[in-house]
């Protein structure tokens, strides 16, 4: 019985899609070990992971939370937790308390910089909840939550800003937004019917597709940018190619006549894509360090 709670809550974040920020977390500490004299410490980077996975924590269940009465009426999404009665909304408000408490409490032990900076964090990644209702960026705003992951973890290890995490963070917030926008066509028809605000209920899934391929295009030069005037090495590159590739292999599975393979696109390919470039960018940063 109690396992099949924890499992239900951890269905209710879609803890497996921690995939998408976590590896660029990686990326940032790693980076901040290559760019400063900071040792690696295993501790520190634990706490990095914790603070990952108490911010999403919060984010998804805050998430499903304040959209519990849209998730009702979507037949896409009426079988999940909240809509379905399998979490109470009282207790999704608890876990989304619970692990944003435990987030700020954990930055309290990395240093002061990002504890004093942990609320912009939290106003960033909950707020996004409530984006959809009222403007078009909502894609972006996701992205960049998500986009903290990187810098966060360089302002971890350093207490101090870099441009070159903080391009990591630019390629995020470009992937992401991009890769949402795949997202939300599902629900062109379902947004425009409530008069959600989301790129394809307000321009069409065609247009949105095209703007989500610019976006992608706009993150491929970031990726090269950052190898190239960090110098980096051949593994950066294999993982770049690979990256580029499986952003371009997403476009190639959703086309605007068929939306089928729009979950596979999401969160398979953009899944890999995450974990396969930051493994041989970490394996560059390592080698060259």
């Amino acid at each position: 019985m109690h396992n099949n709670k924890i499992n239900q809550y951890f269905s209710l974040v879609k803890f497996s899609h921690t995939l998408f920020a976590m590896p660029f977390a990686f990326i940032g500490y790693f980076l901040a070990l290559r760019l400063s004299d900071v040792d690696f410490s295993i501790k520190l980077l634990i706490l990095i992971v914790l603070c990952m996975i108490f911010a999403r924590n919060a984010a998804m269940a805050f998430n499903r939370y304040a959209d519990r009465h849209i998730d009702l009426l979507n037949p896409r999404t009426a079988f999940r937790e909240i809509p379905a009665g399998i979490i109470k909304p009282e207790s999704a408000l608890i876990f989304t308390f619970t692990n944003s408490l435990l987030f700020i409490i954990t930055t309290w032990f990395i240093n002061r910089l990002t504890f004093y900076l942990s609320p912009v964090a939290l106003g960033i990644i909950l707020g996004y909840s409530f984006t959809k209702r009222f403007t078009l960026l909502c894609h972006f705003v996701l992205g960049l939550g998500l986009s903290l992951s990187p810098i966060g973890a360089f302002l971890a290890a350093t207490g101090r800003f870099n441009w070159l995490p903080l391009i990591f963070s630019g390629v995020v917030l470009l992937w992401v937004s991009g890769f949402d926008i795949i997202y939300s066509l599902q629900d062109e028809k379902f947004d425009l019917s409530l008069s959600l605000k989301s790129l394809p209920s307000k321009l069409g899934i065609r247009s949105s597709i095209i703007i989500s391929s610019i976006l992608h295009t706009f993150c491929t030069g970031l990726v090269l940018f950052a190898g190239i005037i960090a110098n980096m090495g051949m593994y950066y590159w294999i993982g770049t190619i690979i990256f580029i590739g499986l952003l371009v292999y997403q476009h190639i599975l959703v086309k605007p006549n068929d939306l089928t393979r729009v979950n596979l696109a999401f969160a398979t390919v953009n899944g890999i894509a995450s974990v396969i470039f930051a493994a041989f960018v970490v394996l560059d940063l390592i080698i060259l360090r």
